[in-house]
């Protein structure tokens, strides 16, 4: 019989080296992170340390290397033609770019929810099952479909589509799709979710909905969310790191950012000065 390894098991067989989480120890460290595009600069020597089971939001002016540094932590830039990281990014005390790490193991333990719902042209159920079952996360039958109705329940997803699981996911509203892409992503247990500004496109209402399951994901998950409305950072996040043609200009618990702000750079912004 064969016994699936674990996620941590996982990543320490491509990394050689054994997770040591620990309260005392950031769940994301990264440091002196430089990325550039076909050699010209996005965001330059980034340190920023992100605590466990909490909110971090990415705040500042469209263009000011937010997405890019999220990009970073699941090696998302990897696919992008002409682009360099540099600098070290560790998650749980390893290395996310030393030699021999495996990509798809990384982003399966670094989930991501991108700013348009992109379900996948399948039913429902296909769309959360779809993870686990590559991954061998879950049998088939009843363990699958526990896994699919847990994952539609912690997305507050579950009782609008239980009686419609072999439905299109195409024919859900625009936040009901939403919350489909974070359950498909929590399916596969991640230890981090990262969100590309994941209410742009949706009302007030569904925005309300997805930043309530935010409150409620990060009792066990990390959540990164790139926003470019303060407000919803203000709601949503515990700490927050203010970003400005391309460098982290200011970082820190979210209620210091926007009420006692160090650098005059952060404070502008806030106030809506620039931006």
């Amino acid at each position: 019989m064969v016994i699936p390894m674990t996620k941590e098991m996982q990543f320490s067989a491509t990394s050689g080296l054994e997770p040591s989480p620990s309260e005392a120890h950031p769940k994301i460290h990264a440091s002196c992170v430089h990325v550039s595009y076909s050699g010209r600069p996005a965001i330059r020597d980034v340190d920023l340390d992100i605590r466990a089971n909490s909110v971090t939001a990415l705040i500042g002016p469209s263009g000011c290397g937010k997405t890019t540094f999220l990009r970073c932590l699941n090696r998302m830039n990897d696919i992008i033609d002409g682009c360099e990281v540099r600098g070290n990014i560790q998650l749980d005390g390893e290395d996310i770019y030393a030699a021999g790490v495996d990509t798809v193991v990384l982003r399966r333990r670094v989930g991501m929810v991108f700013q348009k719902p992109n379900p996948f042209p399948k039913s429902i159920y296909e769309n959360v099952a779809y993870g686990p079952r590559i991954h061998g996360l879950a049998g088939k039958g009843k363990d699958l479909d526990a896994t699919v109705q847990s994952s539609l329940e912690r997305a507050g997803l579950w009782d609008e589509v239980k009686d419609r699981l072999d439905a299109p996911a195409t024919g859900l509203s625009g936040g009901q799709q939403q919350r489909l892409c974070i359950a498909r992503a929590i399916a596969i247990e991640p230890d981090v979710i990262l969100m590309d500004e994941p209410c742009s496109a949706l009302d007030p209402i569904a925005t309300a909905r997805i930043e309530e399951l935010i409150d409620e994901l990060k009792q066990n998950f990390t959540i990164i969310i790139v926003t470019h409305s303060m407000q919803q950072a203000a709601r949503v996040s515990q700490y927050t790191a203010f970003f400005h043609m391309g460098e982290l200009v200011e970082e820190g618990e979210t209620k210091v950012i926007f009420t006692n702000p160090k650098d005059p750079r952060t404070e502008a912004y806030v106030t809506g000065r620039i931006g």
